[in-house]
């Protein structure tokens, strides 16, 4: 009787040491907007009833503003636009979980109005905001323009 109740004992003190875990991991937060863009051509309300016109986008160039605290990126922007009567606009997205930062150009115009057809050029400085630290993607229409660290 003493030997087997040795062995339980024995069994019992084994099954109640405290296994080992794996000590937990630290996730990588979500990108965020810290402060926002300074966009002087983002989509109205009043666009709704106008009518939405692709751009032909010359040249996109991401430039970095060191003269600021903290430093900020921007996007310089030349093209052209289908009419005489059209408006620049460009929405700019929140960075998604990718870090990617999706920017769309394009112009309105009101439909049926008599405009010329002539290409309208256009050239816009776009300041980009400032993000949370990670390294964020830039894609223009679709089309990968370039990356930059926020820190």
């Amino acid at each position: 009787m003493k030997k087997s109740a040795f062995l339980f004992c024995v069994i019992l003190l084994i099954s109640c040491i405290v296994q080992p875990v794996p000590a937990p991991t630290s996730t990588a937060s979500l990108p965020y907007v810290i402060t926002q863009e300074e966009n002087p051509y983002p989509p109205q309300t009043e666009d709704l009833g106008k009518e939405r016109n692709e751009i032909i986008l010359t040249s996109l160039n991401l430039f970095e503003r060191t003269d600021l605290t903290p430093s900020r990126v921007g996007l310089d922007i030349l093209g052209s636009m289908p009419g005489s009567c059209d408006e620049l606009r460009v929405n700019i997205t929140p960075p998604d979980a990718s870090f990617q930062i999706f920017i769309e150009i394009y112009s309105i115009a009101i439909q049926n109005l008599k405009c010329e057809n002539v290409f309208q050029q256009v050239e816009a400085v776009i300041l980009l905001g400032i993000y949370s630290a990670g390294r964020y993607t830039i894609w223009v229409n679709d089309k990968y323009v370039g990356d930059f660290v926020s820190l």
